[in-house]
């Protein structure tokens, strides 16, 4: 892991190679304003937004803030900078349950939901340990946690030219410990109205924080149709590929074309969802052991392909997987002309999935994507925990 953090490795590998931009992924320093600005300083070109809107929108706590100032929409919330005092005394003004974040965070780490204010303190301790230990920043905030909440986001393009688009949104409920497994768009169910100024309001964000490059600005959508600002992304997403496959748009090409200075090669209006897609995450992990991660050597690793069917990996059969890393093995992805042939293609592809030597979640995923509220469009970020019982394997037959 420490090699993609060695920002003086990354420089010299440039010089080396005579490379004059670097494109930084979706981890490690993607969202790192320090490692933009010495690229910039090194007259190398960061392939992704300004280090400015990194340390605007990319810090939750600033990002909130400026949302706050602007007059965008937010969930009641407390964090450590608003004013002198104490913070987990300012946290009882929030109505139960809260949702106890880390600032400079994702992918779950330093995540807590605290029911009950006896709980609060402890919460609010574990969770800057581990902001501490994943981030560097042991900074949190809390906002009131809203129940059975949707998460929805948006994926922006914004260029050099002052020019700002959406390519429509993406549903990013089914989630466990804070971290999404199954992605899909468009959002099922969405009312087109609602669509529109959930996606409008993406597009303001942007524009007002002067945002360039890609970015994802997400949103919780609640049950009565209320939605708020969650965060921004800014960077591009694990989740992207959706989004490519129901626009045919090759977000990466246009991040680069971007970064190059050149306009947008679209308006909004030339911009077009296509079908319906979903994104499946294989993990090597063990869902019936609290999806803690697993290692092992990949002794059989066969992928599906096939119409409709993309998959993004970084494996070769005969590899070792280690604990060093995100446990993600690969992203499964299908397209199908309507919301019914997509998840039909989503099952035939995890059927076709086989991984020997390392336990994974391809039948977890399989339970998840059959369950029958799933079908029906009937999601929201607390989906696991209320089917847990569901999403059990079968018991084995005797005979």
């Amino acid at each position: 892991m420490a090699s993609y953090l060695d920002v003086q490795g990354i420089i010299e590998a440039c010089r080396r190679t005579g490379a004059d931009a670097v494109h930084p992924g979706f981890g490690f320093l993607a969202e790192n304003a320090a490692f933009a600005r010495r690229l910039s300083d090194e007259g190398i070109t960061f392939i992704g937004p300004t280090p400015e809107a990194i340390e605007l929108m990319g810090n939750k706590v600033a990002a909130r803030s400026f949302c706050m100032t602007n007059g965008f929409p937010l969930a009641p919330s407390v964090t450590e900078a608003d004013e002198d005092g104490d913070f987990v005394g300012r946290l009882a003004g929030i109505p139960l349950p809260l949702l106890i974040k880390a600032a400079a965070g994702g992918g779950g780490k330093g995540m807590h939901i605290v029911r009950d204010m006896e709980t609060l303190e402890q919460a609010v301790e574990l969770a800057k340990g581990e902001a501490l230990r994943s981030f560097g920043d042991d900074s949190v905030y809390a906002e009131q946690y809203v129940e059975q909440a949707r998460h929805i986001e948006v994926q922006i393009l914004a260029d050099h030219h002052g020019n700002v688009v959406h390519l429509g949104e993406r549903e990013c409920s089914i989630q466990r410990r804070f971290q999404k497994i199954v992605e899909e768009s468009p959002a099922p169910g969405l009312a087109p109205e609602l669509r529109e100024r959930i996606c409008a309001t993406a597009v303001a964000i942007a524009r007002t924080a002067g945002y360039r490059n890609a970015g994802t600005v997400e949103f919780l959508l609640a049950p009565d149709g209320e939605f708020y600002f969650l965060e921004m992304n800014t960077r591009i997403q694990v989740e992207h590929p959706v989004t490519e496959m129901v626009t045919g748009l090759d977000l990466v090409a246009l991040q680069v074309r971007i970064a190059r200075d050149e306009p947008l090669p679209l308006v909004q209006e030339q911009i077009e969802a296509k079908g319906h897609a979903i994104e499946m995450r294989l993990y090597a992990e063990d869902p019936e052991n609290d999806f803690m991660p697993a290692v092992g050597d990949l002794l059989v690793y066969d992928l599906p392909n096939g119409e409709g069917v993309r998959v993004d990996d970084g494996f070769l059969e005969g590899m070792t997987v280690s604990s060093a890393f995100d446990p993600m093995l690969a992203k499964l992805i299908v397209h199908g002309k309507d919301r019914d042939e997509a998840l039909k293609r989503a099952l035939k592809a995890l059927r076709e999935t086989t991984v020997l030597g390392v336990t994974t979640n391809v039948d977890y995923l399989g339970r998840i994507i059959s369950h029958a509220d799933f079908a029906a469009g009937h999601v929201h970020t607390g989906f696991i925990p209320l089917h847990e019982a569901d999403l059990k394997p079968p018991p084995l037959s005797r005979g």
